[in-house]
């Protein structure tokens, strides 16, 4: 029998338990890139919303502000994987962001579904205090202390905030640029930024979307993937080398998540439409789950 034509229940057995819940979704380019993956997505977030869930969506934009700030002839500078924000760069990351942010939010009006897009500084939602200057390599390989400029630690997330809006019934889209102790911009990573927002709302789940299908032991091998893991392993893992680069800040992310109170977090891959709504509503794990111990 087609799944379509099974009653609701049996469809989607997670569907009672989840209903009216807060489900924290963080997405970027290189996971959900075109207009063909950001219109499935929106149809996919489109059903959650109509089953009585309360999808929160953070997005980031890496890959296309490094896009943006070479067409400008400006060289990109990471340190220890964290950009370095001088003014001029935090410039370029808020025009990006706001502009995928518009993008994201006009797709899932394509879709029927009423969204709003949320800048972290908004009202003070994000607070997060300047990152203490680290001590790195820098570019000619001498270990020195450096300033990352306007980069972020999340202090506290608002969620009374982001409550209202989505008992108002729209969709907030948010995008990490947080506000310091001064009231001014920082730039914040978004994989951070979800885990603090999943913990802020209470939330059951945070799943993060990635180009991978979660966590591989052999990354040319979607064979190898690993259905669910708790921290330990993770550890294990970054120790032997094998969880490293890019994933290690998603899987910190995922720590800093269920340390906070978040039940269960997720890694999925972005390309298969089935993956994200199948995780949700069917209790099916798609990627890697992440659990604590």
């Amino acid at each position: 029998m087609k799944m379509e034509y099974l009653p609701i229940k049996e469809r989607f057995p997670r569907l009672e338990e989840l209903r009216e819940n807060h489900i924290v979704i963080k997405f970027g380019g290189n996971a959900i890139s075109g207009q063909s993956d950001l219109k499935r997505f929106a149809k996919d977030v489109a059903m959650m919303r109509s089953l009585g869930l309360l999808p929160v969506l953070v997005h980031g934009g890496g890959p296309e502000i490094t896009r943006e700030m070479k067409l400008r002839g400006i060289e990109a500078r990471k340190v220890a994987g964290l950009r370095i924000t001088d003014t001029q760069t935090l410039e370029i990351a808020e025009y990006v962001l706001n502009r995928i942010n518009r993008e994201i939010v006009k797709a899932l009006k394509g879709a029927g579904v009423d969204a709003v897009g949320v800048p972290g500084y908004k009202s003070g939602m994000i607070r997060c205090k300047r990152k203490e200057p680290i001590l790195a390599y820098d570019e000619e390989g001498n270990l020195s202390t450096i300033d990352l400029g306007h980069v972020g630690d999340v202090v506290s997330v608002d969620g009374t905030q982001l409550g209202m809006i989505t008992a108002s019934g729209m969709i907030p889209v948010i995008y990490p640029i947080g506000q310091d102790e001064e009231g001014g911009h920082v730039n914040v990573n978004a994989d951070t930024a979800a885990a603090h927002i999943a913990a802020a709302l209470s939330c059951e789940e945070m799943i993060l979307i990635t180009d991978v299908p979660g966590i591989l032991t052999d990354i040319n091998d979607s064979a190898s993937l690993i259905k669910e893991i708790s921290m330990k392993q993770v550890d294990e893992l970054i120790d032997e080398g094998v969880v490293m680069g890019g994933m290690v800040p998603k899987v910190e992310a995922c720590r800093l998540a269920l340390e906070k109170g978040v039940r269960s977090t997720h890694m999925l891959g972005g390309k298969d439409s089935e993956h994200l709504l199948r995780q949700i509503l069917d209790g099916q794990h798609r990627g890697t789950r992440i659990v604590n111990g």
